[in-house]
């Protein structure tokens, strides 16, 4: 299994999103169907919601792909 790093940038992404930017899926509306034919995992439990909020901290499996949401980086403080 392979494994992805994804931050977010806003508080979540939603499900169908986030497999459309880490390439797991060519569309949202593809994304939308991979969920719908159970092939999404959120946290080792099947998720069936495609607009599922995804926050960082959560793991999501797909496709022998694992997604580790990540908070974004923080920038380096002002000097």
């Amino acid at each position: 299994m392979r494994t992805l790093e994804f931050a977010v940038r806003e508080d979540y992404v939603e499900l169908c999103q986030l497999l459309k930017l880490t390439g797991l899926a060519s569309s949202g509306g593809e994304g939308q169907q991979m969920v719908l034919d159970d092939l999404v995992r959120v946290d080792g439990q099947p998720e069936h919601r495609k607009r599922a909020k995804i926050r960082a901290g959560q793991v999501v499996d797909c496709l022998d792909t694992r997604i580790l949401v990540t908070a974004p980086e923080s920038s380096p403080p002002p000097r």
